[in-house]
């Protein structure tokens, strides 16, 4: 109910999307690509404010990132097993949206509590590695989003940012980015840094940080990766809530990045 929890107050139900392009080897572990879609998001009841918010239209590039790399990866017919998911979701106020203090339990197990319904990308993700890593059997897991402001001033408008479990994955999207355009700088990974900032006396965790100046982007990826506790995947995060956008416009960003970073992690 976790990524559920987010769509409740929209008249449109959300969606969990699966893509499959099964151009390798049968034995092959397939990775995956997630992609936040939350197709428009008011903030819900923790309401944005007006001005500027016609642009959360923008708030699914992620999951366009993903989309449109699977179509990239088929037209190419890449040597390669791959999974695509989607969270799409609208965020929405209304008599049946969830309310901050709510608690839902997520599709690893842990409860979360919705401190601010505003931070709603992180708890569509936690829920779609979930899916990947206990569900689908897979071993690399990337996911794309729009996920902080706070992005934007670690890495600025033309550099995505990656938070990575694995060198080697960190290497292939900071490597990708290089060789697509679609830019991306690292940032720290430190779970026992990062997971106080989530501490919740009646939940495993909320999903709003208590210091908003502590690494909001990289504790924003480890409530992610929170949800990949008790199984072993390779996981790469990027947050692209910068450089997707430009001026009125998606910019496409992350269809090359995700491709070409699955080419260079040999799948």
């Amino acid at each position: 109910h976790a990524l559920l929890g987010v769509g409740v107050g929209s008249e449109r139900e959300s969606q969990m999307v699966i893509m499959k392009w099964d151009g390798g080897k049968k034995s092959d572990k397939p990775v995956c690509l997630i992609g936040k879609g939350v197709t428009f998001d008011s903030g819900g009841i923790s309401l944005k404010p007006g001005a500027g918010m016609w642009d959360m239209k923008g708030d699914m590039g992620g999951s366009a990132a993903v989309v449109g790399a699977m179509h990239a990866l088929a037209a190419r017919k890449a040597k390669a097993n791959v999974v695509g998911i989607v969270g799409l979701v609208e965020n929405m106020p209304d008599g049946k949206a969830q309310n901050p203090g709510d608690i839902v339990t997520s599709m690893s197990g842990q409860t979360i509590e919705v401190q601010n319904t505003d931070a709603e990308g992180r708890v569509v993700l936690g829920d779609g590695v979930s899916l990947a890593a206990r569900e689908l059997g897979v071993d690399i897991i990337l996911d794309a989003a729009t996920l902080t402001g706070a992005q934007m001033i670690a890495t600025g408008s033309l550099h995505a940012a990656v938070v990575s479990n694995d060198d080697k994955v960190e290497r292939a999207l900071v490597d990708a980015g290089k060789s697509s355009g679609d830019l991306t700088h690292p940032l720290p990974f430190a779970p026992a840094f990062y997971r106080p900032e989530f501490a919740s006396p009646i939940a495993d965790m909320r999903n709003s940080v208590k210091n908003r100046a502590n690494a909001q982007t990289s504790c924003a990826a480890e409530f992610i990766h929170w949800h990949l506790d008790g199984v072993k995947v390779r996981w790469g995060h990027v947050d692209l809530a910068g450089p997707s956008w430009r001026g009125d416009r998606g910019t496409g960003f992350g269809v090359a990045l995700l491709a070409d970073a699955v080419r260079r992690l040999g799948q």
